[in-house]
């Protein structure tokens, strides 16, 4: 096998038929479901549990973290907001009334995303206006990860029906 018949083969764009895309959906559903406003989780477990710096440490990350977000939305969130739904109907028209199978799959990567960035938002808010801290910071924490788990856990199961579609050929766009 040449190295351009191999690197074709990593690259091929029948995207739902290629083992790096389902990888890259792994890893990034791993990624987003362990870092929570920017702070690993494993940090919530162990300020609720030791208390003392490893708790002011949690609260200094998000703290800066809802900052750092509530800034960018409030100075560019509409430009950014844009931004996202003109590249989300691009991949969308592209890849489901075009039937460009990278156009579906790369929306089936970006689109869950835009969610998990609209919950991260959702709890930023939350944490900003109540000023938690503590316990009240771990529960809403806590909350924003199973959200984005449950997420995550449905986004998985309807991008793998439709790769299984798009392989068999028997999904709405195959043939």
């Amino acid at each position: 096998m040449s190295l351009f018949e191999t690197l074709s083969e990593m690259i091929d764009l029948r995207s739902f038929s290629n083992l790096w895309y389902w990888i890259a959906l792994a890893v990034m559903w791993s990624s987003l479901s362990h870092r929570i406003l920017g702070a690993p989780f494993d940090m919530v477990h162990r300020a609720r549990k030791y208390g003392g710096q490893q708790a002011q440490d949690l609260d200094d990350l998000v703290r800066i973290n809802v900052n750092r977000m509530m800034f960018v939305v409030q100075s560019a969130g509409v430009w950014l907001l844009g931004l996202a739904c003109f590249v989300l109907s691009v991949l969308a028209t592209l890849g489901f009334g075009l039937s460009v199978e990278i156009a579906q799959a790369v929306f089936l990567l970006v689109f869950p995303m835009s969610l998990v960035v609209l919950i991260n938002l959702m709890t930023a808010q939350k944490i900003l206006k109540t000023a938690a801290q503590g316990e009240d910071l771990y529960k809403a924490m806590t909350t924003c990860r199973l959200l984005i788990q449950l997420l995550g856990m449905v986004c998985i199961f309807l991008t793998c029906l439709w790769g299984m579609f798009q392989n068999l050929h028997i999904g709405p766009l195959g043939g």
